[in-house]
């Protein structure tokens, strides 16, 4: 019985072992490619202004707050009991609406950004599909998700990855040509 169990755990680690001499891996770093693409630049510059307009509005509402502090923190000293506490009140609730409007924009370019780049690894991941399937890799690991620590460089798929991207979905593609030749010219306001 027992060297019938070891048959069968010897036959099950030369398999194991057969397989894995037939597997070939690869690795892609999703954030550089992301960075790197054409697409990807343009949405993080859209991004980034959509950042520095809330960072604005941010700005601006803090500087009225810390505008009506001070003034309350000159006056606080001969101002009466009763106006004091309104006044105090009024700043604690100006502070809590900055707070809300901070995580508001917050959560709204969090969204924002999500959403963007979604529609860019979607890309990817079919980018990354071809690659695989073309070059006979078995698994293809997102370097920062996979917690790879070392791998060959050969290994690495993140510039092809960039240049088939940027090929297809690039300011210079046919795809990117065509899809902006597909929209409608929108008229003139007053002309028909």
């Amino acid at each position: 019985m027992r060297t019938l169990a070891r048959l069968s755990l010897l036959a099950l680690l030369l398999s194991a072992t057969a397989a894995r001499a037939e597997a070939k891996f690869g690795f892609v770093d999703l954030q550089r490619a992301i960075r790197e693409v054409d697409e990807g630049k343009s949405a993080t510059a859209v991004l980034k202004k959509d950042f520095d307009e809330k960072q604005k509005v941010i700005d601006q509402k803090k500087a009225e707050f810390d505008k009506l502090k001070t003034e309350f923190d000159k006056q606080a000293l001969v101002m009466a009991d009763q106006a004091k506490k309104d006044k105090a009140a009024e700043l604690d609730r100006k502070a809590m609406e900055l707070q809300q409007l901070f995580v508001q924009l917050q959560k709204d370019l969090s969204q924002r950004e999500g959403e963007v780049m979604r529609g860019i690894v979607d890309k990817m991941t079919g980018v990354i599909r071809e690659i695989a399937e073309a070059d006979g890799f078995t698994m293809v690991f997102e370097r920062n998700d996979a917690g790879i620590v070392y791998a060959p460089q050969s290994l690495d798929l993140t510039n092809e990855l960039v240049r088939k991207y940027n090929a297809r979905f690039g300011a210079g593609s046919k795809a990117g040509g065509q899809a902006k030749k597909a929209e409608p010219a929108k008229p003139a306001a007053g002309k028909k």
